[in-house]
């Protein structure tokens, strides 16, 4: 633990009671005293205070950024308006994913947030292939942290009212408690919600500004993970990494009509072949009809072979049941396929579903 990194809201963190465990280099919560399962349930009726500093915040500079962050990523960041943000993917050049970022405009600059276990590999990949001609800044000195749920708005309204302007994948600078801040409507539950980000030593006061409102209550990594899964969006270095396709995750809609016709990105010519003739293997949703999850790594079996693996699993509280995500071979992927899922030794019968799981909220 004591060669962990430590966020800004660290000491919070404990004041408030959370486990504290490793996550991406960093001492992080998984719960507090109240558990995953309340945590998540809150998030989605009221609004809950997610710490994620640990992610990656880059500042791409240049009178050509857009266009040289095309090289690295086949979505339209050239068309990207001052404000508006957009979900990418950093791709090799076997059409593998390297990672995904959300990409903004910030006017004379992109701002980029990427994942934590990725963000020095990312950096350096940024640098290898736009500097000098753009200026590539990691911005240590900054925390970030996500408001999500229904009620995020009506909190947030209460320190910036012009907040509710935004729609979802837009982002403003705003000041919130007296401190200024880069508020964005995106998130990572599924919920609507805003992420912030502001500078480090300012994090802990607006943290506990935001956590004195009677609608919000801390939430940590666990719920983080189960609001995801059942929001249906992918984690990477489980649902997306090298070995799999934009096309194959189900992610082809992050890819415009002009990178679709132009390509120029890394992987394009698998990326579009799989476009036009479909992959081999596809991102589906499972829901196990027994009470026993799916983890990471079961075997999907359909008459006794294997055609896939689940690679996220678990507990769906919003659902009431076990749900998964996992590939599997194109023609088993059509919603409401019959398949078996190997639990412990068992082969137990789940069904192919459409994801999400549960509903997006997002104010568009």
């Amino acid at each position: 633990m004591s060669e962990l990194r430590r966020t800004p809201l660290f000491d919070l963190h404990r004041e408030l009671g959370a486990k504290l465990v490793p996550f991406a280099g960093y001492e992080l919560p998984l719960h507090y005293p109240d558990g995953i399962l309340a945590e998540h349930r809150w998030c989605r009726a009221k609004a809950a205070l997610f710490d994620v500093s640990h992610m990656g915040q880059i500042v791409v500079r240049g009178a050509d950024a857009a266009a040289a962050l095309e090289r690295l990523v086949p979505g339209d960041i050239r068309g990207l308006a001052p404000g508006r943000a957009r979900y990418t993917l950093f791709t090799d050049d076997g059409g593998g994913i390297l990672d995904d970022l959300i990409v903004s405009n910030g006017g004379d600059h992109l701002v980029l947030v990427v994942n934590a276990a990725c963000k020095a590999d990312d950096i350096a990949h940024l640098r290898q292939h736009l500097e000098p001609g753009c200026r590539v800044e990691s911005l240590d000195d900054r925390a970030l942290l996500a408001l999500q749920g229904p009620a995020a708005a009506t909190v947030l309204a209460r320190l910036a009212p012009e907040c509710v302007a935004l729609r979802f994948m837009q982002a403003a600078e705003l000041e919130l408690a007296g401190l200024r801040c880069r508020v964005s409507r995106t998130g990572y539950t599924g919920e609507d919600g805003f992420e912030i980000s502001l500078g480090a030593d300012h994090a802990p006061k607006l943290a506990r500004t935001l956590l004195a409102a009677e609608e919000v209550r801390p939430a940590g990594l666990g719920a983080r993970d189960s609001l995801r899964l059942e929001a249906g969006l992918c984690l990477y270095g489980h649902d997306i990494d090298r070995t799999t396709s934009p096309v194959e995750a189900g992610l082809a809609w992050t890819i415009g009509k002009r990178r679709r016709e132009e390509g120029g990105f890394p992987g394009a010519a698998r990326i579009l072949r799989e476009l036009r003739e479909g992959p081999a293997r596809r991102l589906v949703g499972l829901c196990p009809e027994g009470r026993a999850p799916a983890r990471e790594g079961t075997e999907i079996v359909v008459d006794g072979a294997v055609v896939g693996r689940v690679t996220s699993g678990g507990f769906g509280p919003s659902v009431g049941g076990p749900i998964a995500m996992g590939y599997v071979a194109a023609a088993h992927a059509a919603p409401g396929t019959p398949v078996l899922v190997r639990i412990r030794g068992r082969e137990e019968p789940a069904r192919i579903v459409s994801l999400p799981f549960v509903p997006h909220r997002y104010v568009r």
